[in-house]
């Protein structure tokens, strides 16, 4: 963590709430999804793929798009450190499956494939959904491709590119999106962006997951901004990454979670 992080750390610990039990809706998300443990067989497939990647030295060159990393000092990056410091946590990804089998979305989009670990929590719940996904670099996304099949993942459609570029695309495709989970470009302005893009074609109640909200003064600007927007009604902090959901009938609420 940076100093900024530690800071933003801090402030979520003291304002944690343990529950939201002032909406049935959201009451409902915290005991069926949040705190949920039901082992689905897909754990098993996924963490072994995980377990794969993790005990791989091969290198591959990194073409990024968004706003750097943190972590890495250069382009060229082994699939092991990538699987450590950019693939999705495995408890942040049960908890994407848990939602995405809970609440059903049909069309989902994410911003970010990385080497597809959180593609597939997002796409195996449901083989009838339609995951489509987007990854910068083309030597990632080949790795990504692999791991679709290794898992018999055949509702994911890749596309390569930058977001600005094929974002537009999906959603000029589809009636309506249920879920986008926006990982990665980690930056205010093309956060802002894509929200934007992505809120017409949003259904009742879809659900905008954003990563790493926390990762930067900008990131924290725009989720503060996502939350108040008069088309999200609930919202759930989690540190890592927060929830979102849009368009609903129900009284608006903000919670911070402590989760993990």
């Amino acid at each position: 963590m940076n100093w900024y992080q530690i800071k933003a750390y801090i402030k979520y610990r003291i304002t944690t709430k343990y529950r939201p039990l002032n909406l049935p809706f959201a009451s409902d998300l915290f005991d069926k999804v949040f705190c949920e443990t039901y082992p689905y067989y897909t754990f098993v497939v996924i963490d072994k793929l995980r377990d794969r990647l993790l005990k791989s030295n091969d290198k591959i060159e990194v073409t990024d798009f968004g706003a750097g990393s943190k972590v890495f000092s250069n382009n060229k990056r082994s699939i092991c450190h990538l699987v450590k410091y950019n693939a999705s946590s495995k408890e942040q990804g049960e908890l994407l499956f848990r939602l995405v089998a809970y609440l059903k979305p049909q069309n989902i989009i994410e911003l970010g494939t990385s080497l597809g670990l959180g593609t597939l929590y997002l796409a195996m719940p449901n083989s009838r959904a339609h995951v489509f996904t987007i990854e910068g670099c083309p030597e990632i996304a080949k790795v990504a491709e692999q791991n679709f099949i290794s898992a018999h993942a055949k509702n994911i459609t890749q596309l390569i590119g930058s977001f600005k570029r094929e974002l537009p695309k999906i959603i000029n495709r589809l009636d309506k999106v249920d879920l986008v989970y926006f990982d990665g470009h980690h930056d205010y302005q093309a956060t802002m962006d894509y929200f934007n893009i992505c809120l017409p074609k949003s259904a009742v109640s879809a659900i905008f997951i954003l990563d790493d909200i926390h990762w930067s003064q900008g990131m924290t600007k725009a989720w503060s901004q996502i939350i108040v927007h008069s088309a999200v009604s609930v919202s759930f902090d989690f540190f890592d990454f927060g929830i979102a959901i849009l368009n609903s009938d129900i009284e608006k609420l903000q919670a911070v979670v402590k989760w993990m």
